[in-house]
């Protein structure tokens, strides 16, 4: 699988299902609400019977789209994928089990369009649950070029709608169109284990409340969806180690990086190691504040992009104090909020 591709299907699934992933949990009762084409009969406002992505050229080539979705099927959450291609230019019509619409894809100059269109005939007055039922969910477009090259959609002034479109390779020979805000170039983390389909929930904290869930939870779980059953077993099987490589930590600076070897406090220069005495200056949070007077140690010295200088500070008699060293775990304060500990 290509990263370009896993990417989308971890986008795919994006909200999928909600811990703690049971099939009678009320959060569970609609599928993912990201990216949704809905019926022409229960658009509108805030909802749309449609998705258009536009982006721009900056080298031609051969083009070709292909549009992926969810449609949903059965009670709850579950859904099914579908996949559709535009390999070159022109419209296409689909059908999926009472789901109908058209795509396609045009190009006028150095502007690029993909439309898809819900075309599911659906009575009037319907609510959200049944709309759903006959929308396309989580939909997802990925248009290539190649030999060609596009312009950043967050810079090219398009007017895209339903849809959030961003480079998606390195080469940006791709334009991904997400149902989710994203940067250019969007990655994986490296440690992750795979989607956890949680609505863009801490994958850490889903790991340990997997581990968590009772043997009936479980058995719930694995009667229902087997996506969902899936990824419990994977998540459940997580060991420490794994676990500890999703936690966030700060990695510290390269020392010839100027600020980071020493810092002025007060008129006296510390280093790392310095004893410092805590004292949040008016405005600061109230968890700092429980931290007046205390006396701290001086792990790591940052200098941001506008030349401020934040101290990295482990309490001392906080028994977890190695703990957090190791990890990178820190208080930060500013200069003018410790004094120097004689």
């Amino acid at each position: 699988m290509s990263v370009l591709e896993e990417l989308v299907t971890s986008l795919l699934y994006e909200g999928y299902a909600l811990y703690p992933y049971t099939p009678g949990s009320a959060k569970n009762a609609t599928p993912t609400p990201f990216g949704i084409v809905y019926p022409p009969a229960y658009a509108g406002g805030s909802t749309f019977d449609h998705l258009r992505l536009e982006c721009r050229l900056v080298e031609p080539g051969a083009l070709h789209a292909e549009v992926r979705f969810l449609r949903s099927t059965g009670d709850g959450h579950r859904a099914v994928e579908h996949r559709l291609e535009l390999r070159v230019p022109g419209e296409q019509a689909f059908a999926f089990d009472g789901l109908s619409g058209r795509a396609r894809l045009r190009i006028d100059g150095d502007t690029v369009r993909v439309c898809v269109h819900n075309l599911t005939e659906v009575p009037e007055g319907i609510g959200r649950a049944e709309a759903l039922r006959s929308s396309l969910i989580s939909t997802h477009v990925v248009v290539r070029v190649e030999g060609g090259r596009f312009l950043s959609p967050l810079e090219s002034g398009c007017a895209s709608v339903n849809t959030y479109p961003v480079l998606a390779t390195p080469e940006d020979d791709a334009v991904l169109g997400a149902a989710i805000v994203l940067p250019d170039h969007p990655q994986l983390a490296a440690a992750s284990r795979g989607s956890l389909f949680d609505a863009t929930e801490i994958e850490e904290a889903l790991l340990l409340h997997v581990q968590t869930l009772s043997d009936g939870e479980r058995e719930a779980i694995a009667a229902g969806d087997p996506k969902v059953a899936e990824m419990i077993e994977r998540a459940a099987s997580a060991t420490q180690e794994d676990v500890m490589r999703l936690h966030g930590l700060m990695q510290p600076a390269e020392p010839e990086i100027p600020g980071e070897q020493e810092a002025v406090v007060d008129g006296v220069t510390v280093r790392r190691g310095a004893k410092l005495v805590l004292r949040p200056r008016a405005g600061a949070n109230a968890q700092d504040f429980l931290l007046e007077g205390r006396t701290a140690t001086l792990e790591r010295i940052y200098v941001d992009y506008d030349d401020a200088v934040h101290l990295a500070v482990t309490i001392d008699s906080d028994p977890m104090q190695d703990v957090f060293r190791e990890s990178g775990r820190f208080l930060f304060f500013k200069p003018d909020e410790v004094e120097v500990s004689a």
